[in-house]
């Protein structure tokens, strides 16, 4: 077989709805991840510095802000923002759930 296919829902959850699925398709150059949140949810500030992982996050439903370097980017469904290894960023989610596809290389 040449292709891998997994469903987001069938991957157990690490953390408040993020489900990695590099692992399970068998990615070797990038990673993806989808990332439910729930209303109100604030995720962890990090960066990708030590990997050099660059990432762009894709808001495919509901409105949030993502801080990076401390400046509140809003999104909004359709919307999506790359992202550079060394800053700092952070998800808030608003009154409503969203959905993310977060997608990362190398």
């Amino acid at each position: 077989m040449v292709h891998t296919k997994v469903n987001y829902r069938d991957v157990e959850a690490a953390a408040d709805g993020l489900h990695f699925l590099r692992e399970p398709l068998g990615c070797e150059q990038f990673g993806i991840s989808v990332l439910e949140c729930e209303p109100g949810w604030t995720g962890k500030e990090h960066t990708h510095v030590d990997r050099e992982h660059e990432e762009v996050y894709l808001l495919v439903d509901g409105s949030a802000t993502v801080t990076v370097d401390g400046e509140d980017v809003s999104m909004e469904s359709g919307d999506a923002l790359r992202i550079p290894p060394e800053a700092t960023r952070q998800i808030e989610n608003g009154d409503g759930e969203s959905l993310f596809v977060l997608a990362g290389a190398p």
